[in-house]
This record gives structure tokens, C-alpha cells and sequence, in this order.
């Protein structure tokens, strides 16, 4: 008891010694705790504590208990030794396991001997510690160890995870971007093609509005233009009223009823006054008036033409009824008396060629009225010298404005120009009456200047002239066409006729005819010039084209003079009739023919007007035939006879 008594008091001291009051939990390791961490004072061991915790060791204590020899601690004994255990062996798992409580080997206790048995016990202790600390080092070393391992295992799977996300983000994101670059596009897509559409639409919209315009100004060009073709058709309808007054009939003393005539006459007037009184409020003429004014001018010049068709017939019938029985007495007479002078007036002519020879120079009445229209011609160009040279911008375009509109409408006058003949002479006849008419889709008016109608009248005249010049020359059936409208407009302004005549006499002399002679200081350019020839810085043109030249201008004037506007006035003479065509042929039968001029000239001319003279004269024409044929051509020059000039010999004197 005393022993066991003494073992309680040992653990007693040592538990309430600072060292025995450390704390042991088993659970240290597991909650990651220090073991040592409960001592709050630094623990000390005795200086002999170094030689015994080396005997004690647990690989020396192991090694002891496994050879069974005693433990033994010489230096802690003082006079004897002092066994410890020499029949129970010690290991590791005992020093571990068994309780320190436990002395039922160890010798009895003595005062000493309690002391070395507590020390022991410590250092047992301590060594159980060691051994536990050692243990849980490298338990804890193994379980780091491990734990790194797996550490950088789960950083490597996090960061392999990690990079997974990453791709499937990066890979949604990617397949994000690419959808709404897709999207994008799309939209692009549709903004384009909506664009499009309206670009289209907008662009449809425009031309849309253009042509509306453009119809518009035609609507508008189209209504002026019938407006002032409704003007012209009542200002003729009001004049051909006006010849259906009984004036005329009055004066010639016939006694006939035009009373249906003016009545049917007034109402055509009432009927285009309607129409234009219904367009004067702003409006423009429509197609269906336009209609109704043109049937009522055309019914009007029907009126007329059958009135006056009534009025011929019946001045025909009075002058047959008072000429029939002075026919009857003097038409033997007067047909014998005409033989008679026309067989001595051919008598005289072959007798006074025998006895004096042909003419070299042009009679003194053909020459005073040769001059007289060359005068007419010089003062007219004198009269709108101003409008020739303008000075201004404003008067210069003027100028081209009307000499277009003078010049284009015959230069369209050709061999197949048919039904616009009409329309041709109809706008020439408006220019020079002083009417505005459309040129180039601008209005002219000879109005516009004081010396504008004398300017138009110059350069159609001249224009004429030279379509006969050149495209006569080039086209013989051209002379026609050319030469009706001349001698409508001739007929109507007799001013433009001689003008005509001034500019054909200066061009070809040979019309007039005249043979300029050679003066006195005059170059022979200059002498070729007023013979007709055109002379340049190159020299004269050649035979050939001069006689081609002079050729068309004949003919132009052969076909004035057989031909007259078929729309014209009966009643009124030719101002230019077949009279003048015997006249010519008269006097170039009596001057000297020249070489190849004179031939060239007459077969052109007789050739255009030949028939027409032909009906006109009858056995005259055939006797002046035979006189060129049996006395004009033995004295044509022999250089007639061969050549490019010569065509005499086309000529076939049928009887």
C-alpha cells in the first residue's frame, strides 16, 4: 500500500509539476494542432538528463529488450547499481501502449529511489513523446506529402477545368460572335436590299416625274401650238368670209343669189368663234376643236371655191353669150391675120440674121431690167446692213434665228419632200406675212425687227437659188418640188420673186441672157467671177462643174416658169409665166452661141419646158426648132461638138 500510496503522490507532483501540466489529445493530428502547444513554460531537463534519454532511447531501448539484457544506468548510480528491468522486455508498442502508472517490475520505493522513478517516468514520457512526435512528423509529412500531391492534382484538374470552361466560353463566345457576325450580315444584307428598293423606287419615282413633266411641257408646247393654229384658222375663216361678199359679183355685173353662200359662211364664223371663245379663259385648244375648226375651214374654202366655180361658170356662160356671134365673124380672119404675122415675124428674123449676123450683147430692155433688179437686190442688203452685222449679242442671235427659219424649210424641199410641200409653203408663207412660226423649238417673227421681213426675203431668195444650184445640179427631178413653192411664194410676195431673179442673174448671167463683156482693167479672175465661175485661193473650178452649176440654176428657172402653186388663185396672172420662157429662148436664139455654154443651156431648158412651150405656142415652137436646128447649130462653135459639155445632139426634133 505504502508503494502504490507513493506511486499516486509521484503522478500527484508530476501533475501538478508545469510539465505535467501539458495536455495530450489524441486528436491533435487530426485537427492540426501542435502537441506542445498547451506548454506555456520552455521545459528543462537535468543535466544527466542527456546520458539517460540516450540510454533510453527507443532504438536503444529496442535493441536492449530484444537481446533480453537489464537496463542499466552506471552514472545515475552513487554507491550501487540499481537494476531496472531485467525480466520484462521493453519495445516501442509497450513504451507506447503501457501505462506509465504501471510499476509492478520496478524494485521497492525508497526516497531515492522515488526520485530517479519519477525522473524515469518523465523521460519515459518524453521518449513517448518523441517517438509520438517522430511518428506523427512523419505521419504528418506522408499525409502532406500525400495532400500535395493531391493539391496539385486538384490545381491541375481546377486548371484543367478552368481551361475547359475557358474553351467552352471562349468557344461560345466564338460561336456567339460568328451568329451575330451573321446576324450582322444578314442585316446588312436586308439594308442593302432594302436600299435597293428604295434607291429604285426613289429612282422610278423620279423618271416617274419627269415624264409627267416632260408630258406636261408637250402638253403645254402642243396647246400653244394648237392655239395659235386656231388663231390662223379664224383669221382665214373671217377672210374667206369676207369673199363671199357680193362685191365682186357687182362689179362684174352678174346677178347671182349668194345669199345661202353668207348665211352657211357666218354660221362656220360663229361656229370657230365658239371654239376659240371656250378657250379664252387661259385654256388650251383640244384636239376635238382643233377638228372642228379645221372642218369648218376646210367647208369655208369648199363654200368659196364652189362660189366662185358658180361665179366662173356664170361669167363664162355671159361671155360666150356675148362673144359667140363675134367669134363666128372674125374667127376665120383673126386665124389668118395670126398665120400671116407669125410666118413674117419668122421671115424677118431668118432675114435680119442673114443680112446682120446674131447679137453679141444683150438687147438695152434687157439690160435696163437686168440693172433694175440688181438695184432692188443692193438696196434690200443695204436696208438690214444693221441686222447683218450685229453688235450686240441679243440682235446676232436674232439674225441666226431667222435666217434659219428662212433657210431650213427649203433646204427639206426635195425630190420625195409629196405632201409636206404643203406644209413647207404654209410656213414660209406665215414668216414673210410677219407671223410667228416654231424654228429650232423657238418662236421667230419677221416682226421682231424693223428690217427683219427685208433680211428673210434676201436670204430665202438666195437660198432658192442656191437649192438650184446644188441640189438641181445633182438631182434633176428636184427642179420641180423647188420651183412650185418659188412660184407660190412669188405669187404672193412678188418682192422674194424679183429678188430671186437679182440673185439667179448674178449667179448665171447666161438666164438673163447677158454676156458680161471684159472691161477695161479688169483681172481675168475678176472676169470669171461676173461670168460665173467660182474662183478661191486654189484657182477656178474646172469646166465641168461650172457647166453643172449653170445647168441646175437653168432649170430651176425652167420649171418656175411652167409651174404655178396649185393652191393659188387662178383668177391671177403667173408673175412669171411660159412668156417669159419664149422670151429667153428668143433672145439666146439671137445673140452668138458660145462654146459649150450655150449648148448645155438650151437642151437643159427645153428639156424642163420644152412640152410646156410646146402646148403653149404649137407650130411656133416646131418652127423655131427647125431654126435651131437648121441655121443656130452650124454656127455653134466646133468645140460644142465633142466633149463633156456637148449634149446638142441629145435633141430630137420630132414634127
Amino acid at each position: 500500500m505504502g508503494t502504490e500510496g507513493l506511486r499516486w503522490e509521484t503522478l500527484e507532483a508530476l501533475k501538478n509539476s508545469p510539465k505535467g501540466k501539458l495536455k495530450y489529445s489524441p486528436d491533435w493530428i487530426e485537427k492540426g494542432e501542435d502537441i506542445l502547444a498547451g506548454c506555456k513554460e520552455v521545459t528543462s531537463l537535468s543535466p544527466i538528463s542527456g546520458a539517460i534519454l540516450k540510454r533510453l532511447s527507443p532504438r536503444h531501448l529496442l535493441k536492449n529488450c530484444s537481446l533480453g539484457s537489464p537496463i542499466r544506468d552506471t552514472s545515475l548510480a552513487t554507491s550501487e547499481d540499481v537494476p531496472v528491468s531485467s525480466s520484462v522486455p521493453i519495445s516501442p508498442h509497450h513504451i507506447l501502449t503501457s501505462p506509465i502508472s504501471q510499476s509492478t517490475s520496478l524494485p521497492p520505493a525508497t526516497t531515492d529511489n522515488d526520485d530517479m522513478v519519477r525522473s524515469f517516468s518523465c523521460l519515459i514520457y518524453f521518449a513517448e513523446l518523441s517517438l509520438r512526435q517522430e511518428l506523427q512528423d512523419r505521419l504528418v509529412a506522408t499525409v502532406a506529402s500525400r495532400e500535395l500531391e493531391q493539391l496539385k492534382r486538384f490545381e491541375e484538374f481546377m486548371e484543367l477545368k478552368q481551361r475547359q470552361e475557358y474553351q467552352t466560353m471562349r468557344d461560345m463566345m466564338e460561336k456567339e460572335t460568328q451568329e451575330s457576325l451573321g446576324r450582322q450580315e444578314k442585316l446588312k444584307e436586308e439594308h442593302r436590299h432594302r436600299m435597293k428598293i428604295l434607291n429604285l423606287r426613289l429612282r422610278e419615282a423620279e423618271q416617274q416625274r419627269l415624264r409627267e413633266a416632260e408630258l406636261e411641257k408637250q402638253r403645254l408646247v402642243e396647246g400653244r401650238e394648237r392655239l395659235r393654229a386656231l388663231n390662223a384658222i379664224q383669221e382665214e375663216v373671217l377672210q374667206l368670209n369676207q369673199l363671199l361678199e357680193p362685191s365682186s359679183a357687182t362689179q362684174t355685173g352678174l346677178t347671182l343669189d349668194h345669199t345661202s353662200y353668207i348665211t352657211r359662211g357666218n354660221q362656220l364664223c360663229s361656229q370657230v368663234s365658239e371654239v376659240v371663245r371656250t378657250t379664252a379663259e387661259g385654256q388650251f385648244p383640244s384636239v376635238e376643236d382643233m377638228t372642228v375648226a379645221e372642218r369648218a375651214l376646210q367647208e369655208m374654202r369648199s363654200l368659196l371655191r364652189a362660189m366662185q366655180e358658180e361665179m366662173a361658170q356664170a361669167q363664162e356662160r355671159k361671155k360666150k353669150e356675148q362673144e359667140e356671134e363675134e367669134e363666128r365673124k372674125k374667127q376665120a380672119d383673126l386665124k389668118a391675120l395670126q398665120e400671116e404675122q407669125k410666118k413674117n415675124a419668122a421671115l424677118s428674123a431668118k432675114e435680119k440674121a442673114r443680112k446682120q449676123g446674131l447679137q453679141t450683147r444683150a438687147e438695152d430692155s434687157t439690160l435696163k431690167w437686168y440693172k433694175e433688179l440688181q438695184d432692188v437686190a443692193s438696196q434690200c442688203a443695204q436696208a438690214f446692213e444693221d441686222l447683218n452685222n450685229p453688235k450686240d449679242m441679243q440682235t446676232k442671235k436674232l439674225k441666226m434665228e431667222l435666217q434659219k427659219a428662212a433657210t431650213i424649210p427649203v433646204s427639206q424641199i426635195s425630190s420625195i419632200s409629196g405632201s409636206q410641200l404643203k406644209e413647207i409653203f404654209d410656213k414660209i408663207d406665215k414668216l414673210l406675212s410677219g407671223r410667228q412660226i416654231v424654228s429650232g423649238g423657238k418662236s421667230v417673227s419677221t416682226s421682231q425687227h424693223p428690217h427683219g421681213l427685208e433680211f428673210v426675203s434676201y436670204k430665202l431668195a438666195e437660198k432658192f437659188v442656191k437649192q438650184g444650184e446644188e441640189e438641181v445640179a445633182s438631182h434633176h427631178e428636184a427642179a420641180f418640188p423647188i420651183a412650185v413653192v418659188a412660184s407660190g411664194v412669188w405669187e404672193l410676195h412678188p418682192k422674194v420673186g424679183d429678188l430671186i431673179l437679182a440673185h439667179l442673174h448674178k449667179k448665171c448671167p447666161y438666164a438673163v441672157p447677158h454676156y458680161p463683156p471684159m472691161k477695161d482693167g479688169t483681172t481675168m479672175e475678176e472676169y470669171q467671177k461676173i461670168l460665173g465661175y467660182r474662183v478661191d485661193d486654189s484657182g477656178v473650178e474646172g469646166q465641168d462643174s461650172f457647166l453643172k452649176r449653170m445647168s441646175g440654176m437653168i432649170r430651176l428657172y425652167a420649171a418656175i416658169i411652167q409651174l404655178r402653186w396649185p393652191h393659188s388663185n387662178k383668177q391671177v396672172p403667173d408673175p412669171h409665166g411660159l412668156n417669159h420662157g419664149w422670151r429667153w429662148l428668143a433672145q439666146m436664139l439671137n445673140m452668138e452661141p458660145l462654146a459649150d455654154v450655150t449648148a448645155t443651156l438650151l437642151f437643159d431648158f427645153l428639156e424642163v419646158c420644152g412640152n410646156a412651150l410646146l402646148k403653149q405656142y404649137q407650130a411656133q415652137f416646131w418652127k423655131l426648132m427647125l431654126l435651131i436646128r437648121d441655121e443656130y447649130f452650124p454656127r455653134t462653135p466646133q468645140s460644142c461638138a465633142v466633149g463633156s459639155g456637148d449634149r446638142t445632139g441629145d435633141l430630137q426634133l420630132v414634127p
